[in-house]
């Protein structure tokens, strides 16, 4: 029986709706109209080229500031900050969905990313706030892990609806009262942390914006006109450069935007690069297996998004497995095992062709949900390990970085891929498509498989620290 009183209770209970109401609202924002692209391009006049951007604006700005507006939060107080963040995002919200053009659309977007920014580090470390309680806080970070798993399915689903219905316009102004409705709740109920003497590491902030911007930007070109264009190369060489520049920067700032002491735990830093596989394994999943639905198997836009139901609830129910197994199996044994089970389901979906039936595809796409949905909760978790505090917001900050950057690096690398596969045929015909659609979940697997020998190298570490013995409290010292 829970010790916690009733009236605490509902109190975070309030603390944990709003949190994730926003997150979910700003999470599968990503993906919300992606079966919309056809419609929108039609109605407000965009160009091939130019339609990709209605998601490139996002990404860029959303990945570009996410650790600015980390460290915003740590200096700000987070609640202040995810406040200014929701606002603006539900302001942006509004604009997009009454949007009157290609370039309306496409700045409203942009701020919908740096809205997202800043609010999105301090959802997580507030949750770690206000969940002090183990217990408790596992519990929490599992429900949230879940939402950011099942986030981009959750938007193929709802854009699906409100296209094949209404209009894609709603799948954009459906966060407005529910922005609304977080701005009302948040000076309540959501904690605020104390503002932090110090000042922004302005010239970290610099490099890793400008750095992080041009990474994003570069991976995006890529998908679009490949490799080895200069408008691909310039940009990826100058995030290069900057990215290297700023951890110098790091290690000599007396306030770093980033403290490079979060990267001395294996954990951390494997949950960091097991992310960005595992996502981007994911996330390109949405993207190709979306259009091999509608383009291969001819299902409508409503249709396309049933599919992911099934998965979609295997991300909420691994919340309750990963919180049943957790005290009796050891976290990174059961992170290997749900990254081989991701394997297997990524390798079982790579099997299809233009004949496969969707009846064929659901099993896969279950034994995918297990595994990617207990991954990501670990994943969370081993990111905000032992963090101190003080730098909740920064290690949020990375959580998130990592993944967005995982859904930009695997887009692009996987985009190249189809585009090979298919011999970069303008108008491939449905056996061609099938087959490079096949190919690029094949290299997905490899992903998965990349992150089981991150997961070992973790489980490694883990054994080593049990082994290693307490230390000694001196004989004088215990007196």
């Amino acid at each position: 029986m829970s010790s916690t009183p009733p009236r605490a209770a509902r109190h975070r209970a309030v603390v944990l709706m709003v949190i994730l109401g926003c997150q979910l609202m700003m999470t599968l924002d990503a993906s919300i109209v992606t079966t919309a692209l056809t419609h929108i391009k039609t109605e407000l006049g965009f160009t091939d080229s130019s339609l990709s951007w209605i998601q490139n604006a996002y990404v860029l700005t959303f990945g570009g500031l996410l650790l600015l507006g980390a460290r915003a939060g740590d200096l700000l107080g987070r609640r202040r900050v995810f406040i200014a963040g929701a606002a603006v995002f539900t302001a942006a919200s509004l604009l997009a969905g009454i949007a009157p053009s290609a370039g309306v659309l496409i700045t409203a977007r942009a701020l919908q990313g740096l809205a997202s920014a800043f609010a999105i580090p301090s959802t997580l470390a507030l949750l770690i706030t206000s969940f002090p309680e183990p217990e408790e806080r596992t519990r929490a970070i599992a429900i949230y892990s879940a939402v950011i798993g099942a986030g981009a399915s959750v938007g193929i689903i709802v854009g699906g609806v409100f296209t094949e219905y209404l209009s894609w316009r709603w799948g954009l102004l459906v966060n407005v009262p529910i922005g609304i409705l977080i701005l009302a709740l948040s000076p309540r109920f959501l904690p605020e942390t104390e503002r932090r003497p110090g000042r922004v590491d302005m010239l970290g902030a610099l490099t890793v914006t400008v750095g992080m911007s041009a990474l994003v930007y570069g991976l995006v070109e890529a998908a679009e006109i490949g490799w080895a264009s200069p408008r691909t190369l310039l940009p990826l060489a100058a995030a290069v450069v900057l990215l290297v520049g700023f951890v110098l920067v790091e290690q000599r700032a007396a306030q770093p935007i980033v403290p490079i002491r979060l990267f001395h735990s294996v954990q951390r830093s494997g949950a960091y690069v097991g992310r960005i596989l595992i996502v981007g394994a994911m996330f390109s999943t949405f993207y190709f297996l979306s259009q091999y639905l509608q383009n291969v198997l001819g299902l409508s836009p409503l249709a396309t998004g049933f599919v992911y139901i099934p998965m979609t609830g295997m991300f909420f129910a691994m919340v309750y497995v990963v919180r049943w197994a957790a005290p009796r199996v050891s976290k990174p044994a059961l992170l290997l095992t749900s990254l081989a089970t991701a394997a297997i389901g990524m390798a079982w979906l790579s099997r299809i062709d233009s004949t496969t039936t969707v009846a064929w595809i659901l099993p896969p796409l279950l034994v995918l949900g297990i595994g990617q949905g207990i991954a990501i909760i670990l994943l969370t978790d081993f990111g905000m390990a032992e963090v101190d505090p003080g730098d909740a917001g920064a290690a949020s900050g990375l959580v998130n970085t990592a993944h967005q950057i995982g859904g930009s690096i695997g887009l692009a690398l996987l985009t190249v891929v189809y585009g090979a596969a298919v011999h970069h045929d303008a108008t491939p015909d449905a056996v061609t498509q099938a087959h490079g659609y096949a190919v690029v979940f094949d290299v997905a697997t490899g992903f998965y498989a990349l992150a089981v020998v991150v997961a070992l190298v973790i489980l490694a570490a883990d054994r080593r620290r049990a082994r290693r013995p307490a230390p000694s409290v001196p004989v004088a010292a215990a007196r």
